[in-house]
C-alpha cells in the first residue's frame, strides 16, 4: 500500500504549507453529543438507558486540510461524521460551519448548507439507488438545487464529472450493478463533487474495495483536493492509509477523542497508550525489526457503550493503569512533542521506541 500511494503522499512540505495557508478555520466542533435512546415496553414505552455513541467530542477542521479520523469499530467515528453533516441530529453540542451555527438550523437552511458540504459513503454498493441511471444518480445534486436546468447542461456537466472521475461518459445510461466496486465508489465521488463543495466527508471510502482499487481511489480524492481546494474529513481504521492522506489526525475511542497531533507527529511518537496499541498492531515486513519490537496486545474488549467506565475511559484495558485513571477523567492537554492527549501517563520515548514500529513502518 505505501509504495502504491508514494506519489501522492502528503510531504512534509506540503503538510507545512497547508497549515500555513490554511489557518483559517472551517468547522469548529464544541462537546459535540449524540446519546441513542434504549426504551423498553410495549404500550407504555420508557427510557431505560441510552447509547453514548458520541459523548463530547471537540475540534476544529482548518480549510484546506485533511483531518483523519481513527479507532476500532464503534468509537463513534461514523457517528461523528453523520453529525457534521447533521444526517443525525445532535444530542447537544455545538457545529458551527464558516461561524454559522448549523446543530439546530431548519430543513430548509440544510439544503443550502450542503451545497458547500457532502459525503462519500462506505459502502459502494448500497449507497447507490439501483433503480436509477448513472447519469441521474450523478444529476440528482443539481435537480435538488435547482442547477443546470438548460437543455443538454445537465448531462454534459454529468458526463464531464464522470471523465473527471476516471468513468467512460458514454456509459451515463447504466445501471449501477453493471459497475465494479471501484466503478461505483467513483461514481460517489463524482455526486458528491458535482456541486464543488467546500467539504467533503469520505466515511471509509476505500475499505470495502481491493488494495489496488484502494491505491486509485484514494488518488483520486487527492487529486480533487488539489484541483477543486477541498476540504476532506476522513474517516479510517486503516492507519496506513491515514498516515499518506491526512494533515492531522483524531483518534476516538468509546466515544471520546484521545489524541491528536500532526500526521507526522501522531505516528513518530504517539502519546496515549491507544494509539501505541494500535501502531503496535500493525504487521511489520522486516523480521528482525518485528523480533525485537515488544507488541502490545490490549486486554479484553471495548466496554459497552451503554455504560461506558467512569473517568478515563480506555483504563480498563490500559497497561499504564493507575488509581488515578479510574478516579479523574483526564483532559486533552499539550504533551511532550505536541501531541494533545488525554492521559494521565503518557508513553515515554522510550516506551514507544520499545512498542511502536517507526512511522516509515506503518
Amino acid at each position: 500500500m505505501s509504495d502504491r500511494l508514494s506519489g501522492t503522499a502528503a510531504t512534509d512540505e506540503s503538510r507545512a504549507a497547508a497549515h500555513a495557508g490554511g489557518g483559517e478555520t472551517l468547522y469548529e466542533i464544541r462537546d459535540l453529543k449524540k446519546h441513542f435512546p434504549l426504551t423498553s415496553g410495549m404500550i407504555f414505552r420508557k427510557q431505560v438507558g441510552a447509547v453514548h455513541a458520541v459523548d463530547g467530542v471537540s475540534f476544529d477542521v482548518k480549510r484546506g486540510e485533511t483531518l483523519g479520523l481513527v479507532g476500532e469499530s464503534g468509537c463513534g467515528k461514523s457517528t461523528t461524521g453523520r453529525l457534521l453533516l447533521r444526517l443525525l441530529d445532535p444530542t447537544s453540542g455545538s457545529i458551527k460551519f464558516e461561524g454559522e451555527e448549523i446543530a439546530d438550523i431548519k430543513p430548509k437552511q440544510l439544503i443550502e448548507f450542503r451545497r458547500d458540504a457532502q459525503m462519500i459513503f462506505q459502502d459502494p454498493y448500497s449507497s447507490l439507488n439501483p433503480r436509477k441511471t448513472v447519469g441521474s444518480i450523478i444529476g440528482e445534486p443539481f435537480s435538488i438545487h435547482g442547477m443546470k436546468t438548460g437543455e443538454g447542461e445537465r448531462r454534459k456537466a454529468v458526463q464531464e464529472l464522470m471523465d473527471t472521475v476516471g468513468l467512460n461518459p458514454e456509459h451515463f445510461n447504466r445501471y449501477p450493478h453493471e459497475f465494479s466496486g471501484g466503478q461505483r465508489q467513483r461514481i460517489g465521488v463524482a455526486r458528491a463533487v458535482a456541486l464543488k463543495p467546500k467539504l467533503i466527508i469520505a466515511d471509509e471510502p476505500v475499505s470495502a474495495l481491493d488494495v489496488s482499487i484502494q491505491a486509485q481511489v484514494l488518488n483520486l480524492l487527492r487529486e480533487l483536493q488539489r484541483d477543486l481546494g477541498l476540504t476532506l474529513v476522513f474517516i479510517a481504521h486503516d492507519l496506513s492509509v491515514v498516515r499518506h492522506m491526512c494533515d492531522r489526525v483524531a483518534v476516538m475511542y468509546l466515544g471520546k477523542i484521545v489524541e491528536m497531533a500532526g500526521s507526522d507527529q501522531l505516528y513518530g511518537h504517539p502519546r496515549h497508550p491507544y494509539t501505541g496499541a494500535l501502531m503496535s498492531a500493525v504487521p511489520i515486513a522486516d523480521p528482525k525489526l518485528a523480533a525485537v519490537k515488544k507488541r502490545q496486545i490490549l486486554a479484553g474488549d471495548v466496554p459497552s457503550p451503554t455504560n461506558p467506565p467512569p473517568a478515563c475511559r480506555f483504563h480498563t484495558r490500559c497497561w499504564k493503569a493507575q488509581d488515578i485513571c479510574h478516579q479523574d477523567e483526564p483532559m486533552l492537554e499539550a504533551k511532550d512533542g505536541g501531541n494533545i492527549a488525554a492521559c494521565h501517563f503518557p508513553m515515554t520515548d522510550a516506551e514507544v521506541l520499545e512498542r511502536v514500529p517507526t512511522s516509515r513502518h506503518v
